[in-house]
């Protein structure tokens, strides 16, 4: 039977930890972190996700500001929003929840967003800064899953990771950590996607599979081997009548069935998503304490 890697264990600890710096850096340097989110429209998802930051940052003792604004909203107006916090010196970190309505460009808005308030980690000046190994903010779901390995005394060096999916917030920036030669990576990667001739071909071989291609239950437990640490990103919407709202969510794994074959996995809810919300606060504190920087 396989260990369990709890995300809600794991971001309560880092919680915790940031709770006491928070306090030391307002008691010692007079310097609070602050968050400021802006949410447009009414993305029931995205409100859910921005109502869970604005908590998390209250609970940290951060400063929290959320912006909610009607869909409507022109692409000027946001990046009038953008400019003026990226001038406020009590903000340290910027979100623009996405996805954005499709008359506003989402990387003309990702773009405009300080690269030192880019908590997200979606600023092509910091995505090229993880990729040739210099500090910067790394996207939050990527850093949480290195953290949940970490902190789980999961090693990866020289293990064969498989990694499906290349989306720009996960897929990429997380095999880009995974190969870095450092202590906690230096791993060999392979990279799955829609043009692989035979996805159980390459997921067959994952000693860690790192699964973020949002299908529902897509990899099965006939799919992995022996042993398998299983990190699964998913979090999709099933129908399901016997739930009482009517759907249950799922990750990518069929976790029933992986379970059985894995040493290690993360649950679907449960797991990497929690560890999302806990990096985007760790990153706003590294920004307001200068530590990322100097």
């Amino acid at each position: 039977m396989a260990f369990i890697i709890d995300g809600k264990i794991i971001s309560a600890e880092i919680k915790e930890e940031l709770k006491v710096k928070t306090k030391k850096l307002i008691d010692e340097k007079g310097i609070q972190p602050g968050l400021a989110v802006l949410l447009i429209g009414d993305n029931t998802a995205s409100q859910s996700y921005v109502n869970s930051k604005e908590k998390f940052s209250q609970e940290l003792g951060y400063k929290s500001i959320v912006l909610r604004k009607a869909a409507d909203i022109t692409e000027q107006e946001v990046l009038d929003i953008v400019k003026e916090w990226n001038n406020d010196p009590t903000i340290h970190g910027i979100l623009v929840q996405l996805p954005l309505p499709k008359h506003i460009n989402e990387n003309k808005v990702i773009m405009s967003i300080s690269p030192l308030k880019d908590v997200d980690g979606f600023h092509p000046e910091s995505f090229g800064r993880l990729v040739i190994g210099l500090p910067g903010f790394v996207s939050c779901t990527p850093a949480g899953i290195m953290e949940m390995l970490k902190r789980s005394n999961i090693k990866v060096k020289g293990k064969h990771v498989v990694v499906v999916g290349r989306s720009n917030i996960v897929g990429k920036p997380i095999a880009n950590l995974l190969y870095q030669k450092n202590p906690d990576a230096n791993a060999v990667v392979t990279i799955c996607h829609t043009g692989a001739d035979d996805l159980k071909k390459y997921v067959k071989q994952a000693d860690v599979l790192v699964a973020a291609v949002g299908v529902p239950e897509l990899i099965k437990g006939e799919d992995v081997k022996e042993g398998v640490v299983v990190i699964d990103v998913g979090i999709n919407r099933v129908d399901d009548p016997s739930k009482p709202k009517g759907y249950r969510i799922t990750g990518d794994v069929h976790f029933e069935s992986v379970k059985e074959k894995a040493s290690a996995i993360t649950p679907v809810p449960g797991g990497v998503g929690l560890m999302t919300v806990a990096m985007l606060m760790k990153n706003t504190y590294l920004s307001a304490s200068g530590e990322l920087f100097g």
